[in-house]
């Protein structure tokens, strides 16, 4: 696997996988953890944004009420304004690779390294975290960039996995084996040094 140390950031693109309407459909919308998780994915896309660095945003689709391709609620959040040039990609899989252009916009672009936020956070965005370790990615998990429900236990009714359990969970899970754990703050820092004018000498 290569390591964030191996892959600078000038060769980063930063993905938003899901940041979408459609989750706001379900009533568990309230229960969702990281109330920061719009500001935190709007200062990185800023930060990319500034940097020069590719922004790609997906979209997930199946047959969940609110995910259907035709459903008004297939959208990105309202935080979100695309500009010009950067991509919308549908996705019906949980990883973003699969079955989409990915793979080949990010040759073209020459990223060997991702930023990876989204919903939910150990669903799609952690998928996409593994996929990407093992195509060759250097891959920044960002932490307080991504946002997650309480998971029900099917197998027992009323019991479920809370929020800080499910985070947890998935930092021991991809930590030093599929990515770099980072928190918003820290990456927008590294994103604002490659922007910085060079001193004077």
């Amino acid at each position: 696997m290569l390591s964030t140390t191996d892959i600078p950031l000038s060769e980063s693109a930063l993905l938003v996988v899901d940041a979408q309407d459609s989750f706001k459909v379900d009533p568990k919308w309230e229960r969702r953890n990281n109330r920061n998780f719009e500001r935190n994915v709007g200062a990185l896309i800023d930060a990319y944004r500034a940097a020069g660095r590719p922004v790609i945003f997906f979209l997930h689709t199946d047959g969940d009420p609110g995910f259907e391709r035709d459903s008004v609620h297939l959208r990105l959040m309202d935080f979100i304004t695309v500009r010009d040039g950067e991509p919308v990609i549908l996705k019906d899989t949980r990883n973003t690779f699969t079955g989409t252009t990915l793979q080949a916009k990010l040759l073209a672009l020459g990223v060997r390294r991702l930023a990876i936020t989204g919903i939910q956070m150990e669903q799609c965005c952690e998928t996409t975290a593994r996929v990407a370790a093992d195509l060759g990615y250097a891959v920044d998990f960002v932490i307080d960039g991504t946002m997650t429900f309480p998971i029900k236990n099917w197998d027992v009714p009323g019991e479920e996995l809370g929020v800080a359990a499910v985070e947890e969970r998935t930092i021991y899970a991809l930590r030093r084996r599929f990515a770099r754990i980072v928190r918003t703050e820290t990456l927008v820092g590294e994103l604002e040094a490659l922007t910085e004018p060079a001193l004077a000498v």
